[in-house]
Protein backbone atom coordinates (compact mmCIF):
# COMPACT_ATOMS: atom_id res chain seq x y z
CA UNK A 1 0.00 0.00 0.00
CA UNK A 2 2.76 2.45 0.73
CA UNK A 3 4.25 2.07 -2.69
CA UNK A 4 0.79 2.25 -4.14
CA UNK A 5 0.41 5.86 -2.43
CA UNK A 6 3.59 6.62 -3.44
CA UNK A 7 4.81 7.54 0.26
CA UNK A 8 8.28 6.73 1.62
CA UNK A 9 9.04 4.49 3.85
CA UNK A 10 11.54 2.17 5.59
CA UNK A 11 11.17 -1.12 6.37
CA UNK A 12 12.26 -1.73 10.29
CA UNK A 13 12.38 -5.92 10.55
CA UNK A 14 10.63 -7.48 13.81
CA UNK A 15 12.38 -10.79 14.77
CA UNK A 16 9.23 -12.83 15.78
CA UNK A 17 11.75 -15.79 16.67
CA UNK A 18 13.40 -13.99 19.45
CA UNK A 19 10.23 -12.25 20.73
CA UNK A 20 10.78 -8.50 19.64
CA UNK A 21 7.45 -8.35 19.36
CA UNK A 22 7.18 -8.24 23.21
CA UNK A 23 10.23 -5.54 23.18
CA UNK A 24 9.13 -1.98 24.80
CA UNK A 25 9.85 -0.27 21.79
CA UNK A 26 7.73 -2.51 19.86
CA UNK A 27 4.83 -2.51 22.41
CA UNK A 28 4.74 1.68 22.39
CA UNK A 29 3.89 0.87 18.44
CA UNK A 30 1.91 -1.64 18.75
CA UNK A 31 0.52 -2.60 22.12
CA UNK A 32 -1.18 -6.10 21.29
CA UNK A 33 2.34 -7.08 20.09
CA UNK A 34 1.19 -8.11 16.60
CA UNK A 35 2.13 -7.05 12.95
CA UNK A 36 1.84 -4.84 11.11
CA UNK A 37 2.24 -1.83 12.81
CA UNK A 38 3.69 1.07 10.97
CA UNK A 39 5.14 4.84 12.33
CA UNK A 40 4.41 7.90 10.57
CA UNK A 41 7.11 10.27 11.43
CA UNK A 42 5.50 13.05 8.92
CA UNK A 43 1.53 12.59 10.01
CA UNK A 44 -0.59 15.27 8.07
CA UNK A 45 -1.35 16.92 11.30
CA UNK A 46 1.93 17.50 11.72
CA UNK A 47 3.43 16.82 15.62
CA UNK A 48 4.74 14.19 17.41
CA UNK A 49 5.23 10.62 15.30
CA UNK A 50 1.90 8.38 15.17
CA UNK A 51 1.86 4.85 15.47
CA UNK A 52 -1.01 2.72 13.72
CA UNK A 53 -1.34 -1.27 14.37
CA UNK A 54 -3.97 -3.52 12.66
CA UNK A 55 -4.04 -3.87 9.06
CA UNK A 56 -7.35 -2.32 8.79
CA UNK A 57 -6.61 0.86 10.08
CA UNK A 58 -3.45 1.23 8.46
CA UNK A 59 -4.76 0.90 5.06
CA UNK A 60 -7.54 3.16 5.98
CA UNK A 61 -4.83 5.90 7.55
CA UNK A 62 -2.51 5.40 4.51
CA UNK A 63 -5.62 5.79 2.16
CA UNK A 64 -6.76 8.98 3.67
CA UNK A 65 -3.35 10.52 4.12
CA UNK A 66 -2.19 9.89 0.69
CA UNK A 67 -5.66 10.84 -0.88
CA UNK A 68 -6.26 8.14 -2.86
CA UNK A 69 -8.33 4.82 -2.73
CA UNK A 70 -10.12 6.29 -0.60
CA UNK A 71 -13.55 8.37 -1.50
CA UNK A 72 -14.19 11.60 -0.10
CA UNK A 73 -17.88 11.30 0.19
CA UNK A 74 -19.64 9.50 2.72
CA UNK A 75 -21.45 6.78 1.30
CA UNK A 76 -18.04 5.78 -1.25
CA UNK A 77 -16.06 6.02 1.97
CA UNK A 78 -18.26 3.21 3.60
CA UNK A 79 -18.53 0.94 0.59
CA UNK A 80 -14.96 0.76 0.37
CA UNK A 81 -14.54 0.26 4.52
CA UNK A 82 -17.06 -2.08 4.45
CA UNK A 83 -14.63 -4.47 2.15
CA UNK A 84 -11.22 -3.22 4.05
CA UNK A 85 -11.25 -5.60 7.35
CA UNK A 86 -11.94 -9.05 5.74
CA UNK A 87 -9.82 -8.31 2.33
CA UNK A 88 -6.76 -6.64 4.96
CA UNK A 89 -6.53 -10.26 6.55
CA UNK A 90 -6.28 -12.05 2.89
CA UNK A 91 -4.66 -9.46 0.84
CA UNK A 92 -2.17 -12.23 0.56
CA UNK A 93 -5.08 -14.27 -1.63
CA UNK A 94 -5.58 -11.25 -3.65
CA UNK A 95 -5.49 -11.95 -7.30
CA UNK A 96 -2.70 -9.97 -9.12
CA UNK A 97 -4.17 -6.74 -11.51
Amino acid sequence: MLEECGLPYTVKPVNIGRGEQFSPAFLRISPNNRMPAIVDHDPPAAGDPLAIFESAAILQYLAEKAGRFMPRDVRGKYEVLQWVPGRSRTSARWPAS
